[in-house]
């Protein structure tokens, strides 16, 4: 068949990112929007050896409440399995539950939302730089007690990440209990949950483009400003824990936009976020709800000194 972009695109995630070997059982998660993405992702998995079943979710079916006995059984044995449905705010606990069982049993590439024009532009790269830079911001994190984000917006958050492991998405998902994005490109860990207090004015939540402000008091939401984070607050109803500051992660992907897909804009440069919600095992909180919120033109200081200074890096 003739190569184009996506088939080369697929080619990396399957070969150098997940590093799909023979003999693997390979669960690829798809909505018909996503058809010719799963295709060459098909392709490719196959040439590598792997069993592979696509799982199509029709839009009868959705939104997903809970998984079916059946999809229990096939993630549960999967080495690896790849998810690309639509991001759904009803549905987090669902996706909640697929990073969970996917790691536990295998490893799994989370893509909600993933476009052909994302695969070719992101993921057809050469990872190794990106890899080496994101070390670098991880490195100048590291433990610093006096984490403070600004922004021209008025974004002002102070916190501490003293004690707690950063977790880099690079492109590297070969090995059992990695949970990893396609595309990648950030550093990430949980603020220690009590330390988190101030203002946050973001420009995406969870794929929503607009305005809004979040007022955390140790580690917790206590007022929030915006339609996309009060249907945020709406989604998870009274569950306490989806309240609670659960993730802080920095882009490293200089390929990367703002735009009204979170997979892809937190991966921005000059970009930071925080999740409310699960921790991912790097915190305290523990959720089935995790919602991420994206602020942009960032200054990060820590350790004394500037990491960023209106997004543009300085290391």
């Amino acid at each position: 068949m003739a190569i184009n972009k996506l088939y080369s695109a697929a080619d990396r995630a399957i070969n150098q990112a997940l590093r799909i070997r023979p003999g693997e059982k390979f669960l690829l998660v798809t909505d018909t929007q996503k058809l010719e993405i799963a295709e060459a992702l098909a392709y490719h998995a196959k040439r590598a050896g792997a069993e592979t079943t696509t799982y199509l979710m029709t839009e009868t079916l959705r939104p997903i409440e809970a998984p079916t006995r059946q999809f229990k059984e096939l993630i549960r044995t999967a080495a690896v399995t790849v998810y690309m449905l639509e991001g759904r705010f009803a549905e987090k606990p669902f996706r909640g539950f697929m990073v969970s069982e996917g790691a536990k049993h295998g490893r799994i590439c989370m893509m909600p939302g993933i476009t052909r024009d994302m695969m070719e532009r992101l993921v057809a790269i050469d990872f190794s730089r990106m890899a080496a830079f994101t070390r670098k911001v991880m490195r100048a994190m590291k433990d610093a007690d006096d984490v403070v984000i600004e922004n021209p917006a008025g974004t002002r958050i102070a916190f501490s990440v003293k004690g707690r492991r950063f977790d880099a998405d690079i492109g590297d998902i070969s090995k059992k209990g990695v949970h990893g994005n396609l595309p990648a490109g950030e550093c990430f860990t949980a603020p220690v949950e009590e330390s988190f207090t101030g203002r946050l004015v973001i420009s995406l939540i969870d794929d929503k483009l607009g305005h809004g402000v979040m007022e955390f008091k140790r580690g917790r939401l206590v007022a929030f400003l915006g339609k996309g984070i009060a249907e945020v607050v709406k989604t998870v109803g009274a569950d306490p824990t989806a309240r609670i500051v659960g993730e802080f992660g920095i882009g490293t992907n200089k390929g990367a936009r703002i735009c009204a897909n979170m997979l892809e804009a937190e991966k921005a440069f000059g970009t930071v976020h925080f999740a409310i919600g699960d921790s991912y095992g790097l915190g305290k909180n523990k959720s089935r709800y995790h919602f991420d919120a994206l602020i942009d033109k960032v200054t990060i200081r820590a350790k004394g000194r500037y990491v960023a200074k209106d997004g543009k890096f300085l290391l």
